[in-house]
């Protein structure tokens, strides 16, 4: 076992510790970050795509355009009466022998074509597993003609944590309910609380709590839009309140 992150008196941090790092909180995918304004494409002209600034992750590797700046990337002329598809790669390569590592932005030409175009092959690697080449598709560039159509953003801009904890309030909605009834000493019996049915979200889960001496068993249940449940009232506590905590969930990410 060796310390990463403290000082040991010789510099002892390495490329593959940190994406270790990257790689345990962000992932091994490829992903935008949030960060600048995310690596947005700009066509300058049919010959020039800028790409502002950003930072991306694959395969734990971390590059980025810096901030307030942009890369420009030179583009091939399409050709009259077909259609082209290039392909815009984040090339990583590791130099064998002096262990020196860089990013770059590589244009892959594809075969043109009268009507279905398709993409052209990157190289497949993974830099965790010692591969000197590793590219990461980001952006594809369709012409038609001499003219580019389109630039397609292939990666997804990962939301960062004051994001994430703003969608999941968005997901999940929490909600009390209460329902007042009579009941009797030693009374076992079954009663419901109505709750609300809300667009788009189901009800998945239900707690139900008694203001008095009455036991809730264990059987609760969500049937329609109510929750139903037994409940053993030890002494006589008329009216009984019962409360319900019932959590919905956005019907999309069921």
């Amino acid at each position: 076992m060796k310390i990463v992150s403290g000082k040991t008196g010789t510099p002892h941090v390495t490329s593959e510790q940190f994406r270790q790092i990257i790689d345990g909180t962000v992932g091994q995918g490829s992903y935008i970050l949030t960060s600048g304004e995310n690596l947005e494409p700009e066509l300058a002209s049919n010959n020039m795509l800028k790409i502002r600034g950003g930072m991306m992750s694959h395969h734990g590797n971390i590059s980025c355009v810096d901030l307030n700046t942009y890369d420009e990337v030179t583009l091939t002329n399409g050709s009259q009466g077909v259609k082209r598809i290039d392909l815009i790669v984040n090339r990583y390569t590791r130099n064998d022998e002096t262990g020196l590592e860089k990013n770059e932005w590589v244009v892959i030409i594809g075969t043109p074509d009268a009507s279905n175009p398709k993409v052209p092959q990157h190289t497949i690697g993974n830099l965790q597993n010692g591969d000197l080449i590793d590219d990461c598709p980001v952006f594809e560039v369709h012409y038609d003609g001499i003219n580019v159509t389109e630039v397609k953003k292939l990666l997804p801009v990962m939301s960062n944590l004051e994001l994430l904890n703003g969608n999941m309030k968005k997901l999940i909605i929490k909600k009390t309910y209460s329902n007042r009834i009579n009941v009797a000493a030693g009374q076992r019996s079954v009663t419901s609380i109505v709750i609300d049915a809300i667009d788009g979200y189901t009800a998945i889960i239900a707690n139900v709590y008694s203001s008095h001496a009455t036991t809730i068993t264990s059987d609760v249940n969500i049937v329609s839009n109510s929750v139903r449940f037994y409940f053993d009232a030890k002494s006589a506590n008329t009216p009984e309140t019962f409360d319900a905590s019932v959590i919905y969930l956005r019907n999309d990410v069921l």
